[in-house]
């Protein structure tokens, strides 16, 4: 096991929900992102997901858009982004996960990619983009590397394909809570989707993003699932210049809102 699902399989054991939250690397500065991580990891998030910034994010609302770009102008590379990484691991065992599009791993040099972010201390990746069967096409650099690659399930996944995706899948089940763009609002968690979630998917925790961004959000999320994702909101705090000390004490409100097993 690697650090994500070491982590995860404790979690489980101590009956507690999971936090997981998203950064785009390289913002709001070209160096901020291993001090934030840090900070987040002490004020109680158990995964941190971080964003290789790209400049058509498919998935993304336009708050991370908006970070990207942001990244992007601040110079942000794969290269420096696992420089980041290796940073992080100087002081801390959090399990992070990279999170982005395929097209500049395949710049990169798709094998040296899943290569050097096991080397640098990543322990999983999500390439949203990827469908079921093309996520095939990487498997074999993916598990040769230890990393855990997470694949994405939404509302209009049929029940049979949830379980086919949670089997093809390692480290957590990424539930999407919406048929829109990450930061969607006002749609809530569809019941509905989580218990088919429950029902088909036997190997990993399901985990929910996607729309979250208070602490009752969360723990609603969290009482049909094994924890949640928070990406936009933490953004948002971010891009409106919230010192990091008061986005901790909103991290520690979330964690401690989360409802045991």
């Amino acid at each position: 096991m690697n650090r994500l699902t070491t982590v995860l399989s404790t979690l489980r054991e101590r009956r507690k929900k999971a936090l997981a939250l998203f950064l785009t690397a390289g913002y709001p500065a070209a160096d901020s992102t291993p001090g934030l991580v840090l900070s987040l990891a002490a004020a109680g998030a158990d995964i941190i997901e971080i964003g290789m910034p790209f400049s058509d994010p498919l998935a993304d609302g336009p708050v991370i858009q908006q970070s990207s770009a942001t990244a992007i102008g601040n110079g942000v590379t794969i290269t420096g982004i696992l420089d980041g990484i290796r940073k992080i691991r100087e002081s801390s065992t959090v399990p992070l996960v990279l999170m982005g599009y395929i097209n500049p791993i395949l710049s990169y040099g798709s094998d040296r990619f899943f290569r050097d972010a096991a080397s640098s201390g990543a322990d999983g990746v999500i390439l949203p983009e990827l469908t079921l069967e093309e996520s095939v096409r990487f498997k074999t650099e993916i598990d040769r590397n230890g990393l855990s690659q997470i694949l994405l399930v939404a509302p209009t996944t049929p029940s049979e394909r949830i379980t086919a995706i949670d089997a093809a899948s390692g480290g957590f089940l990424y539930c999407v809570s919406t048929t829109g763009v990450t930061g969607s609002a006002g749609k809530g968690t569809p019941e509905d989707f989580l218990f088919r979630v429950k029902a088909c998917a036997k190997k990993n925790p399901a985990l929910v993003g996607f729309g979250i961004s208070t602490a009752a959000e969360a723990r609603h999320a969290a009482l049909l699932s094994d924890g949640v994702i928070i990406g936009s909101a933490l953004i948002r705090r971010l891009s409106e210049g919230e010192p990091v000390a008061s986005i901790s004490g909103w991290v520690r409100s979330i964690r401690e809102a989360l409802p045991a097993t």
